[in-house]
């Protein structure tokens, strides 16, 4: 299986620039094997892609953006759905690939498995049974392992020493009374000022979050629409080219 990942190498979007290398860094990462098919100086590659891609997942004016990944001939996303698999760990079930053993997601998935099966993989045979070679301690086997000399030396102990014990937990208890109250009154005095500190440091931090997410946001629509701008000019001009050459052949 080859994973196809449909790029413009001409493109005049930085978003875009940025979110193939993205996706071809990764990919290179994890050392899986791909091919990088130019939309931009290949026209089938354009058109295959455009075709091929669900029409779900196209953007409004139908025409979906670079990078597109398939394997094969099935759609596999684009650049959102892959980097949502990558926070994950689910690129390779993004790519319709088996996760390498000793992977994060290799793990993961054994996990799931464990949880559904409700038992543990080491613990039980080729034949899916428990396996009863593994070896359980004498005291969880049999409930009455402690001798019965054991069991009476344990109550005379405990008899000798209630009486001390009754004695220091009186005196434990007031002292830990006092310390609690104090430590609330401490913690009363000084909680008032750490919130009010931690509120402020919330929404500096919070407005300077949203202001660079609103630039970058902006940033990327405009180019985005001038990339959709190039491209409906192309097919215009595409348009324009198959009129004359039409006109001229019923000139003829």
């Amino acid at each position: 299986m080859v994973i196809k990942v449909f790029l413009a190498s001409s493109s005049g979007s930085t978003a875009i620039k940025k979110k193939q290398q993205d996706v071809v860094g990764f990919l290179e990462a994890l050392k899986v094997d791909y091919a990088q098919l130019d939309i931009a100086c290949n026209e089938e590659n354009r058109m295959w892609m455009r075709q091929n891609v669900p029409e779900e997942k196209k953007p409004a004016n139908g025409i979906p953006l670079p990078p597109q990944i398939f394997n094969e001939e099935s759609y596999c996303g684009d650049y959102d759905t892959f980097f949502d698999a990558k926070e994950d760990n689910l690129v390779y079930s993004f790519l319709g690939l088996p996760p390498p053993p000793g992977s994060k997601e290799a793990v993961q998935a054994d996990k799931a498995d464990i949880v559904e099966n409700g038992t543990h993989a080491e613990e039980t045979n080729a034949e899916g049974n428990l396996d009863d070679s593994i070896e359980v301690p004498v005291e969880e086997r049999n409930g009455d392992a402690h001798s019965k000399e054991e069991l009476a030396q344990a109550a005379d102990e405990e008899d000798e020493g209630e009486g001390g014990e009754e004695e220091e937990g009186e005196v434990a208890e007031g002292e830990t009374a006092d310390d609690e109250a104090t430590e609330e009154e401490t913690a009363g005095d000084e909680a008032p000022a750490e919130e009010e500190e931690a509120v402020e440091e919330t929404d500096e931090v919070t407005e300077d979050t949203q202001a660079h997410a609103e630039e970058e946001e902006e940033q990327e629509e405009e180019e985005l629409r001038q990339l959709e701008e190039e491209e409906e000019a192309e097919v215009q001009e595409e348009e324009e080219e198959d009129l004359e050459e039409t006109q001229e052949e019923e000139a003829e």
